[in-house]
């Protein structure tokens, strides 16, 4: 539109404005803004030219723009707001020598040796006999022991025993000491003793051995736990590692969390397992005698029971390591951890441990809610001061507490009530890694091999043996990672192209609009006052003094 016509427009602002007409004045500004708006199909709305039906078509085709043009832009931001992060693939490989070795968490099922507690013999004068013949420390012993065997075992046995402070302490000194279960280790194909590399853990399967953990400090917070007992021995620190950030850039090669340097068995661990035949008890543990096995990462406590591998006695087992690992891009740090699905370290606090994972916070949960409904917890889920340890008696509360918890889940989607689970909130963390692994076994003939070297057993008469041999199987893996599926720009960049197919709309069409509602009709209003003072100062000026011509 040329300048004459713009002029034209505000002369008939103006004077609607000087007419005291309100309507008439913004129907001209609308007039105004329709013969230069750059929003397509808004200049037929004020044509004069243009018929009322053609008029009416074009508002209607207007209208079914926005409609259609609103629900696509709903149906993106939808999208964006549910599901804005997508899990693919890295780019590059990652090579194992970037994360540390899976710490591995030996259990024997052997949990008493015989010269302190005959389980199968007590468990019968149980049943035959009463309580009152058998020994108060041989009837503690026994009720210790009980809490790390098949709890189906134990229905209709009188335990009489609600609380046991002294259970660890008990199964201590009954359970496989770490130097007679381990015989033999060979750690990146050096050999040494067993208890160089290995130290004792607490879990839910009795006393078991840990190799390449974080030590208690790093992983928990001591201030919030009680002091009878350590849950785990490892005194070694990681100051150069942590779940997030991995190997700092100065990290030796010796370094702690281990690592190793490629694939294969010579860069791995290898365990040579024993039990004596004289501690075997089919009844505590049934007839697969032998060990469980767990991988897992270095900051994370050990849950035996939740997922393992068995080393059967006089087997050979070969675990080959494939891992997977998961990390979040920088970019998603300043979305809230419900929209990523991941909790970063920092993001959620956990009353016992200093590092988030998905499995700390779970056995946090568990905890807590074997607490509320039993009144005391296992002796290897973590507790305070105040918090009593279960007894034998309470091992059938405490197991229901667990598989009621897992149950949660399913009745929240009708109960809403029950809402336990769901509130202690234990999303993955945003950089996990998990050991899967590829298993092979053969039977290990030890004493053919003993007999060929013409070697007697001697003092290790009446052992078992079992090998364990865990290495990685590639040198390099593929690591998911977890982006932007649809980022801010992405967002912004989608409506504007739906907003430009619809009605030819960009951010200066917004402007525009923002303009003719705020700065025009000030500009107007402005000139409509100038020209009132104008008309002022020429009404009330006084007039012009004539001079009477003198008369000569």
């Amino acid at each position: 539109m040329d300048s004459r016509s713009v002029s034209n427009f505000e002369l008939k602002a103006i004077n609607a404005w000087d007419k005291r007409n309100f309507t008439r004045g913004i129907k001209s500004l609308f007039l105004e803004y329709c013969s230069n708006s750059t929003v397509h199909g808004i200049k037929y709305f004020g044509c004069k030219r243009r018929t009322l039906f053609e008029k009416l078509w074009w508002i209607a085709t207007f209208l079914l723009s926005v409609y259609g043009c609103g629900r696509l832009i709903q149906n993106i931001y939808r999208k964006w707001e549910q599901t804005p992060v997508i899990v693919s693939f890295a780019e590059k490989s990652t090579p194992v020598w970037q994360i540390p070795f899976p710490a591995v968490t030996i259990c024997p099922e052997t949990k008493a040796r015989s010269e302190y507690l005959n389980f199968s013999q007590v468990y019968f004068q149980m049943n035959d006999t009463w309580r009152d013949e058998m020994a108060n420390e041989t009837y503690d012993r026994f009720r210790a022991v009980a809490q790390v065997c098949d709890a189906h075992i134990l229905r209709g046995v009188s335990l009489n025993q609600t609380t046991d402070p002294a259970c660890v302490d008990m199964l201590k000194n009954v359970s496989m000491p770490l130097e007679s279960a381990l015989f033999f280790c060979k750690w990146r194909n050096d050999a040494g003793l067993c208890s160089e590399f290995f130290t004792e853990t607490i879990t839910e399967e009795g006393i078991c051995f840990t190799f390449n953990s974080q030590s208690a400090e790093e992983m928990l917070r001591l201030d919030e736990l009680h002091s009878d007992y350590e849950y785990i021995s490892e005194k070694r620190q990681s100051p150069l590692w942590s779940l997030e950030k991995g190997y700092a850039e100065n990290t030796d090669l010796d370094t702690y969390p281990v690592r190793v340097l490629g694939a294969g068995a010579r860069a791995g661990l290898y365990v040579l397992l024993n039990l004596y035949e004289r501690d075997t008890d089919f009844i505590c543990r049934g007839p697969v005698q032998g060990f469980k096995i767990l991988l897992h990462t270095s900051s994370e406590y050990p849950q035996v029971s939740k997922q393992y591998y068995r080393v059967p006695l006089h087997q050979e087992v070969i675990i080959s390591v494939k891992p997977q690992m998961i990390t979040t891009s920088d970019g998603l740090r300043d979305y809230t951890p419900e929209r990523r699905q991941c909790f970063f370290n920092h993001e959620r606090h956990l009353k016992y441990f200093k590092v988030y994972t998905q499995q700390n916070c779970e056995l946090e949960c568990t905890t807590n809610y074997t607490l509320r409904k039993c009144g005391c917890v296992k002796f290897s889920m973590p507790r305070d001061d105040r918090t009593e340890v279960c007894g034998a008696s309470k091992i059938d509360c405490y197991n229901d507490a667990e598989d009621e918890l897992l149950e949660e889940d399913v009745k929240f989607i009708v109960d809403k009530s029950r809402d336990y689970r769901a509130k202690c909130n234990c999303l993955p963390a945003c950089t996990s890694v998990q050991y899967d692994a590829e298993i092979s076994q053969a039977d290990l003939d030890w004493k053919s091999l003993f007999s060929a070297f013409r070697q007697s057993l001697g003092e290790q008469d009446g052992v078992q043996f079992a090998r364990l041999t865990i290495y990685f199987k590639e040198a390099q893996f593929i690591t998911s990672k977890r982006s932007e599926l649809y980022g801010v720009t992405d967002f912004l960049a989608n409506c504007g192209g739906l907003l430009g197919l619809f009605m030819g709309v960009s951010l200066l069409s917004l402007a525009e609009l923002i303009y003719f509602c705020s700065i025009r009709p000030f500009t107007i209003l402005r000139a409509y006052r100038a020209k009132r003072r104008e008309s002022n100062v020429f009404f009330d000026a006084p007039p012009p003094i004539v001079e009477k011509p003198k008369d000569f």
